[in-house]
Parts: C-alpha cells; structure tokens; sequence
C-alpha cells in the first residue's frame, strides 16, 4: 500500500523514526502540506496520515483510492467524517499519548506565573544579584500553592492527572464534568461550574471545544470568579474570550493567565492577550515532548496494523 503523511513535521522533527510506517508499505512523508495542494500529494495513495492538514469532502473525491485516514493527533475536526464514513474509509485518532505531558505542562505554566524562575534568572545574569545590597530580591510577589484550590473544568484522563499533581503541592481540587466517576472522586470534590468559579484560586481548563463550551470564559463567567485567579489553558484556545480575558489580566480581576494554546494558531499578531505583561503564552507545545510525541507514533502505527488486519481500532466515525 501506499502511504503519504501530509506533514509529519510537528511529530517528527527528526528525532524519531517513521520505521513503523515504512514497514508497512511505500512511505512518502511532507514536513508540511498547503490545503490546496493535500489531493495532489496523496494522488492514488490508500493511506493519508494527517495531523492538521484538512481532508475534505473534495479531497476525498478528487482521491478515490483512499482506503483509510489516520490523524497524528486526538482532535479530528480538520477531517470531513462524515464524508469519509459515506465511502466507508475509517478515520483514526489517538485518543491517549500526552496525558502526562499535559498536565506536567500546567504546572510548567502555574509554577511560572508563581516564581517567574525565567525573569529571575535573567535578572542574576543581568548582574542584579551581584548589585544587590540584600541576601537576596524578587521583582514579582511569590505565591506558594499549598491550601489553595484548583478548580479543573474538564475532569477526563488528563484533568484528573492535573488534579493528582494539585493534590501533591497540597492543594484542594474542584472539579466539574458532565460524567462524574469514581476514580475523579477520589481525586476532587465535584461541584457545579458556578461554584468551581467562586471557590477557585486557579482554574485549570481541560475540556473539548464544542458549541456549548466555546467562548464559555468570558466576561460574564469571569466575573463569577474570585479577585486575582489565576487561568491556566492547555486545552483549546476556543474555549476562552479572548478580548474579554485580556480585558479582566489589564484590570486585574484575573492576576495571571498560562496558556499554550490560542483560538488561532499560530497566534494573530492582533490577538490581544501578546499585550498583557501578566499572560504567559506557549506555541502549543503541551503536547510535545519527545516521549509524548513516540507514544503517538507507536499508537499511530498500531492503529494502521490493526486495520490492515481487519480489526481497525480507535475509530471516530463508523
């Protein structure tokens, strides 16, 4: 079979092996692909591995040979589904790989906006330190985590991770999800969304981005939470007003915000959170660490065997 990865850059900067694939048929990898020129770059391939280059509808009729769709990624929105599931080609995700290195991100984020180790660093080297007629300075106030509470929005695999870790810093843990389970609950407390606003002093974001979900931290729900929350994002830029967060981080209603993801990606020039001194932001890179980035590759070549054995695994549309 012929298989084309449309831009596998991202995964696969060169500090991995496509091995598993080229094991499995004739592998053509693009670092990356324009959406105009995805149909020409898969031509009569059975396999397209994609991770944010868009399959269409018109893709998918101008390629009649593909046989299967694999997506280097959980999210599968850049994929026509239900365009796929007429022809009967599965599309295939990876549900689980980063789990740990997201919410090892959230805390990256949080411990950041609690003691700017980066600012401060840059500060001794700048030779601060040595001028200073004190043991010791810091230009930002120092919050310790212990006793205060977390509130996760989203209380799936990866928020529970995040929870676990809020837990060992020695913090409360809120958490509000549509499906309470048991294992969330030996974690958090669950509680409705309007009281993980008022009870929070950092809120951590972990859920999909629907309809119903997006834009759901805005103006009028940041104005439910405490004076001086902090917000910490690694899940989808959509799920937050942008100009309206921008506008509580300015006034200081919201004290700092982590976020490695935007609503458009790469970030805008015009988005307006680049000017808030108290927004940390991240290039998506939660994700991302090379043993994150091997388990999804190992599950990606699993997912292609499993379906060339008939058994086709992790399937998001039939």
């Amino acid at each position: 079979m012929k298989i084309v990865i449309l831009d596998g850059y991202t995964e696969n900067p060169g500090d991995l092996s496509w091995e598993g694939f080229e094991k499995l048929g004739e592998l053509t990898v693009y670092d990356r692909t324009p959406e105009n020129e995805a149909a020409d770059r898969i031509g009569d391939a059975q396999i397209v591995i994609t991770n944010k280059t868009p399959i269409s509808e018109a893709v998918l009729e101008a390629c009649p040979s593909i046989k299967y769709i694999g997506i280097l990624a959980t999210g599968y929105n850049i994929v026509d589904v239900e365009a796929a599931k007429k022809r009967g080609i599965p599309v295939c995700n990876i549900p689980t790989y980063g789990t740990a290195a997201v919410a090892q991100m959230v805390f990256a984020l949080l411990l950041e906006i609690c003691h700017h180790a980066g600012a401060h660093s840059d500060a001794v080297k700048e030779g601060r330190w040595s001028a200073n007629k004190d043991w010791c300075f810091w230009d930002y106030p120092l919050i310790e985590l212990a006793g205060k509470t977390m509130g996760i929005i989203g209380f799936g695999r990866i928020g529970q991770a995040a929870g676990s870790l809020a837990r060992a810093f020695g913090m409360n843990v809120l958490a509000f999800d549509s499906m309470p389970n048991e294992s969330g609950r030996r974690i958090a407390e669950y509680v409705s969304l309007d009281e993980l606003y008022s009870r929070s002093d950092v809120i951590s974001l972990h859920c999909p981005l629907f309809p119903a979900t997006e834009k759901m931290i805005c103006r009028e729900s940041i104005q439910k939470m405490k004076d001086g929350v902090i917000l910490i994002n690694t899940s989808r830029g959509g799920l937050i007003d942008e100009d309206d967060l921008a506008e509580a981080l300015q006034d200081g209603k919201v004290y700092a915000a982590g976020c490695d993801v935007v609503s458009t990606e790469p970030i805008k020039e015009e988005n307006p959170l680049l000017k808030c001194a108290n927004a940390i932001l991240t290039p998506h890179i939660a994700w991302a660490p090379k043993e994150s980035r091997q388990r999804l590759m190992d599950i990606a070549v699993d997912n292609l065997e499993k379906f060339m054995k008939g058994n086709a695994q992790n399937v998001v549309n039939l």
